[in-house]
């Protein structure tokens, strides 16, 4: 690390905060901090879906998938596509068209009072936990990057997204996340053909790489490898396409746009990978012993992208890499915190507290419950960094099996089927959770071993068997146990019938914005986050003015180019003469639509 890539990072803390003060102006009433008032446009939205689908465990624990095993990690990003696309076709214009604050909303709706307070207790520790890993997976890249002790680096890196977060809300969050997806893309590029150009080229590097790298055929001769990737499949559609997730929609202006915004994501997850994972796959060539270059991290792999960056970046370009990997975790904890501290205001707090709660006080309320909330994740965070013998990978994808999922099958059957009970949503979790437990306890990599008279399995099959086997339990028994509960709904009382096919019914109306918003900020979005990309666009640009040779120059080029023109056709679009309605004409039509009876 040289002091031109500590410039740089302190440059981009000093823009997040800033991007947190513009957002705070935005910011009127409780819909604007929660959701963006629903009037984001659909690049900003996509852009945002994407970025908060992973964090630095990406670059860290997913890494040292890449580094030790290759293609199967490719996997779990392309079902990430695959989920996005069902987004687009079926959930994204639905979970628009519910016309909700929060997404927990519509589990009061679509089930009772009660299902809506179990599922916002268990989401706001389950969000809590999840940020606590990504932020573990952030502190863990940087702790190696900089040699700063752990607990110190998850500290300080959860206290700057928690201050952005609260200052400006879903704004912050969303816009952010949109600057981010600039600054990450680009500079990971420039990592995979600095990388790439390290081991001598393409055809070098296919050459070169660990026997069963790129062997797709592996598949095949290892059964457990094909469940887990078929288990793959199901757990990220599964964790795309429900109602919780929904809320990343909430906040764009109409159905037209969420289906856009799904679509982006999904492109932006079949490139992204392919980018991401080839500098880890190349450290396999050039760094085939991480032990020897990080000896105090508990899984030397996980430093595979660092190692590797490192060896080949100019003067400054790590630190640009360290904000692309920043900003992969600050997206996603952002957006979680945000998310869950409108659940507990909007769910729990305005509803069981305080009824007659002003707008004023719900974003006061809201911005003392994401200070809070922040404060959990990083106390997660600090006690996940002292776990020993589980590595990041492990963590995160048996976490999300054997907990998240039984939470999120309800979730995302009650968006496809509309007649079962209300007790149906709050029950397939209890028995999706028992399924775990059980699943857990008898039907380990142990129990494959005795009954099938396997081999012992390597740590490699074995993860593979507990990611699969929970997630097949855990839905199959899930979605029977919810589907059975269907039976029960000629038994459901005439108002709740009436209630929730209706609320179907909305769902598959789309949006009239002009009539139903009345306002759009169109013109000021494209004007506002044209200007900040120029800005840090014109920075990244300068770095080029480092004494690097010209291909460290052109690099730093190529990223700051890219956020300019991306800038400049912002900013373009929001001219007077562009078919967008300035903010008087957005503020006049929202008067207009109040003054409608």
């Amino acid at each position: 690390m040289t002091p031109y890539d500590h410039a740089v990072i302190a440059f981009y803390f000093l823009f997040m905060l800033l991007m947190g003060w513009v957002a705070a102006r935005v910011v009127k009433n409780s819909s604007d901090y929660f959701r963006g008032g629903g009037q984001m446009m659909w690049w900003l939205v996509g852009a945002s879906a994407f970025m908060t689908q992973f964090s630095a465990w990406t670059f860290t624990g997913a890494a040292s998938k890449a580094y030790a095993e290759g293609w199967p990690i490719f996997v779990i990003f392309f079902a990430n596509a695959i989920g996005f696309g069902f987004n687009a076709l079926y959930f994204a214009p639905r979970a628009r068209q519910m016309r909700l604050v929060t997404a927990i909303e519509a589990v009061r709706i679509r089930f009772s009072r009660a299902n809506e307070q179990l599922f916002t207790w268990m989401q706001i520790p389950l969000g809590t936990l999840y940020a606590g890993i990504w932020l573990n997976g952030l502190s863990v890249f940087l702790a190696a990057a900089f040699g700063f002790d752990l607990e110190t680096t998850i500290l300080v890196t959860g206290l700057v997204v928690v201050v952005m977060t609260l200052v400006g809300g879903s704004w912050a969050a969303v816009a952010g996340d949109f600057i981010q997806v600039l600054i990450l893309m680009p500079v990971t590029v420039v990592a995979a053909y600095l990388a790439l150009r390290e081991v001598g080229g393409v055809g070098a590097f296919f050459e070169r790489l660990p026997a069963g790298h790129v062997d797709l055929s592996a598949a095949w001769e290892s059964p457990l490898l094909l469940l887990w990737v078929a288990a793959i499949l199901v757990k990220q559609f599964v964790s795309t396409n429900n109602l919780l997730d929904a809320s990343r929609y909430l906040c764009v202006k109409d159905s037209v746009h969420a289906r856009r915004a799904a679509m982006l994501a999904a492109c932006l997850f079949l490139v992204g990978p392919i980018v991401w994972f080839i500098p880890p796959m190349a450290a396999s060539i050039v760094h085939p012993d991480l032990g020897t270059l990080y000896p105090t991290m508990k899984n030397p792999s996980e430093g595979a992208f660092l190692a590797i960056s490192v060896s080949t970046m100019p003067a400054g370009m790590v630190g640009l890499l360290i904000c692309g990997i920043l900003a992969a975790t600050m997206s996603s904890m952002d957006s979680g915190l945000n998310r869950n501290a409108g659940i507990f205001v909007k769910n729990f707090y305005q509803t069981t507290l305080r009824p007659g709660a002003s707008d004023a006080e719900l974003v006061q309320a809201g911005k003392i419950t994401t200070g809070v909330l922040g404060a959990l994740v990083i106390l997660a965070g600090l006690n996940f960094s002292r776990l020993e013998g589980v590595g990041l990978f492990d963590l995160m994808l048996q976490f999300g099996t054997l907990v998240a999922v039984p939470y999120s099958v309800p979730l995302v059957l009650s968006v496809l089927v509309a007649r079962t009970p209300p007790w149906s949503g709050w029950s397939t979790v209890l028995v999706g959770l028992a399924a775990s437990f059980l699943t857990t306890r008898y039907l380990d990599a142990a129990w494959l071993e005795a009954t099938f008279g396997l081999a012992p399995l390597d740590a490699a099959e074995r993860g593979y068997w507990t990611v699969a086997i929970g997630l097949f339990v855990n839905v199959s028994v899930g979605t029977a146990w919810f589907l059975g509960t269907m039976r029960f709904w000629s038994r459901t009382p005439a108002a709740v019938r009436e209630r929730v096919e209706a609320f179907h019914a909305r769902t598959l109306t789309p949006i009239d914005f002009a009539r139903e918003e009345g306002a759009g900020s169109d013109r000021m979005q494209g004007r506002v986050l044209g200007l900040l990309c120029l800005g840090y666009g014109t920075f990244i640009t300068l770095l080029a003015l480092i004494p690097n040779d010209l291909t460290g120059r052109l690099c730093f080029l190529f990223c700051g180019g890219a956020v300019l023109v991306i800038g400049a056709a912002l900013r373009r679009a929001a001219r007077p003469g562009a078919n967008v309605p300035t903010v008087a004409e957005a503020e006049a039509r929202g008067e207009e639509a109040e003054a409608r009876p």
